[in-house]
This record gives structure tokens, sequence and C-alpha cells, in this order.
């Protein structure tokens, strides 16, 4: 069996350092690890639109601002396929199928489904009038979603922990499908990121999660000066009020930032001072070490990866036609792949009545011995 990885974002904004340290930075290094024998990466405008019905040009004009953050975070066209959700219309058509396979009730019960659709402020309660009711689209992003990996047969899919619960009802849906149909789907497995800290990346005011909605973002393509602004503004600990103070690390930002990017090499170069990471937050607990010179550390930390990503993201801005070519031949590969796996569903449903000459000679037979 091939191996096939899907994956991609919703073109709703910039790609922020989120979406970079949960999936973007595994997705290069599984692209580069020549492990697998086909990627697809995704902008999903379809499932954009779900809760952004109102603003379809929001979406319009993010599609070429995830494409270019994707090519300058290192995803290579000439290795993957990048592809527009929406231009492949045979995912639509398998979402209606697979939808006779879920349960309203299930769907309920997905936690992914009812954190997003309280964090959009969506009611799923007629009588409340002070809310928007819940687009069925959005709703049944599990199902969409399922599709989505299924079209391409993805054995992989990396993401983020909050969205396994996603991939938990594609793989019941895929158990459904083939023990109804016999075996036509494959079964994806999830991979997560290695590093736990980048599990769930928090915002930089302190909320959970890095969130474009929230405010709380340092972008791919941030320059130097709106980073060293974010950084400067990042929540820290209240407690820690002179430097003297002992501090906490735990729940402090900036600590947790650093968990995701800085190296034992970073403080050779920028902090001196200290071996590593733990001895800095030793310091940092006993008290004497400054908010300011954390943040100074993690500021030049930052400039230097994210810097590298800016440049080449300025290059492919000069030539946005190219881009939008690159994903039209991507969309056309994806659409003949995602085609080939409906007309295998279809056949396993029994709704291949064109294609099914059994079935003609049997009708014919049945007709004429009358």
């Amino acid at each position: 069996m091939e191996k096939i990885i899907l994956t991609g974002d919703r073109p709703t904004g910039k790609l922020h350092l989120g979406h970079y340290v949960g999936s973007l930075k595994r997705r290069v290094e599984l692209q580069n690890s020549g492990e697998f024998d086909k990627i697809f990466i995704m902008i999903a405008d379809a499932q954009a639109l779900t809760d952004n019905a109102d603003n379809p040009e929001k979406v319009r004009q993010n599609i070429i601002e995830v494409a270019l953050d994707y090519l300058s975070c290192g995803l290579d066209p000439e290795k993957c396929t990048i592809f527009i959700q929406s231009q492949v219309p045979e995912l639509c058509e398998l979402a209606f199928y697979y939808m006779n396979l879920v349960t309203v009730q299930r769907l309920q019960r997905n936690p992914t489904v009812k954190q997003e659709i309280q964090m959009r402020g969506f009611s799923d309660d007629e009588e409340n009038q002070n809310k928007k009711g819940t687009p069925v689209g959005f709703f049944t992003y599990p199902i969409s979603q399922a599709s989505d990996i299924t079209a391409f047969k993805a054995t992989t899919v990396p993401v983020g922990v909050d969205q396994a619960p996603m991939i938990e009802q594609t793989r019941e849906i895929v158990h459904k499908f083939n023990s109804v149909y016999g075996e036509t789907l494959v079964l994806p497995e999830m991979v997560l990121p290695e590093n736990t800290t980048c599990c769930r990346l928090p915002g930089t005011d302190g909320k959970a999660k890095m969130s474009k909605s929230l405010g709380n973002c340092i972008y791919l393509s941030d320059t130097s000066k709106e980073i060293k602004k974010k950084v400067n503004s990042m929540f820290t600990d209240p407690e820690h009020l002179q430097i003297t103070d002992p501090g906490h690390v735990e729940g402090n930002v900036v600590f947790t930032y650093l968990d995701a990017f800085c190296t034992t090499e970073h403080f050779a170069k920028f902090l001196p001072e200290y071996a590593n990471l733990d001895e800095m937050k030793d310091h940092y607990r006993r008290g004497g070490l400054g908010d300011g010179t954390c943040k100074k550390f993690l500021f030049n930390i930052m400039e230097e990866f994210l810097a590298p990503i800016r440049e080449r993201r300025k290059v492919y801005e000069q030539d946005i036609p190219q881009v939008f070519e690159i994903l039209r031949k991507g969309s056309e590969v994806a659409r003949a792949q995602a085609a080939k796996t409906l007309e295998e569903v279809k056949d396993a449903m029994k709704i291949n009545y064109f294609a099914d000459k059994d079935l003609i000679a049997e009708q014919a037979a049945k007709y004429k011995a009358k």
C-alpha cells in the first residue's frame, strides 16, 4: 500500500506560529523525509465558507496568503500537491454519501465540533435569539473532513491535538463504510507533534489557543518590528513584579515559547550567561532574572527563525501568477485522484448504473423474459 499524507488549513487569514509548530513544521519534515509516496496539502476554502458565508471575499483573498505561507515555509510543489478544496467537486459528492453513515447525535458529541461552535458564538438552541444558529455545513465538518482524507486514500494525517477527535470520526466512517459496502476506503492514522509543547501553542496573551479571531498571534509573515512588539507584550508571571522576586515558568508564555523554539545553540549565540534553558528557568524561579531579558532572548530566537521564511515569501510575492499556476496544477492532480476514489465508492455502493454492464444485461434479460 502506498503511504500518503493529506493535511491542510482554512484560508481565513495568514498562518501563524501555532500553525507552524502544530503541523507545518512536521509537514515539511515528512515531505523531505522521502518516506511517503504522495503528499496532498489542501487549502480548505469550501470548509472556511461554512462559517464565513457572509464574507466570501475574506476567504477568496486569503487563498494566496496561505499559499505564500506554505511555499515560504518550505513546502515544495515538486514534492507535494498543493490544491484548493473547492476545485475538487468530487469531495462534496463523497461527503454527501458519508452523511448517511453518521448520526446527528454522534456529531453533537464530537468535542472539537462543540468547542468550535462555542468559540464562534453559534447556538444549537432555537430559542436563543442572541446568537446565530449553527450552519449545517459547519456542523457536518467532520464528515467533510472524512471525505477529504479518504478521497486521497491518506494513510497519515498530521494534526494538532485539538483535531484528534475529527480523525477518530473519520476512522469511524471508514469502518462503517467498509463494513456495509466492502473494503474500499483506507483507514488513516494521525500524527501529532513530537514536541508536547507544540500540541497547543498559547496566544501571546496567555489564552489557551493562538487564534486569529482573538488577535493573539505571531504571523509567519510578521515584520521584525511587529514580532518585537508582540514578544514585548507577552503574558508572563503576574506575581513577578520585581527582578528580585521569585518567578513562575509554568503558564508563563515566554517560557512556553522558549520550550517550543530554543536550542542549546541559541544560548551560546544570544544569552551565554546560561548553558541551557533549565539553567535559565532555575534563575527565574529563584529571582534575579527580569522579564525584559527573557523577552529579548525570545525575540532574537523568533527573528532568527522567521527572517528566512519572510525573505522566501518576498520572492514568491514577486510572481503571484506563478503561485496561482502551482495551485491550478495541484488542483488538477488532486481532482484526478479524488475522481478515481469516487468511482470506487460508487462501484461499492452499487450506484454505478451506466458502468455496470452486468446490471444492464440482467435488467434487459428480465424484461425480455416477460
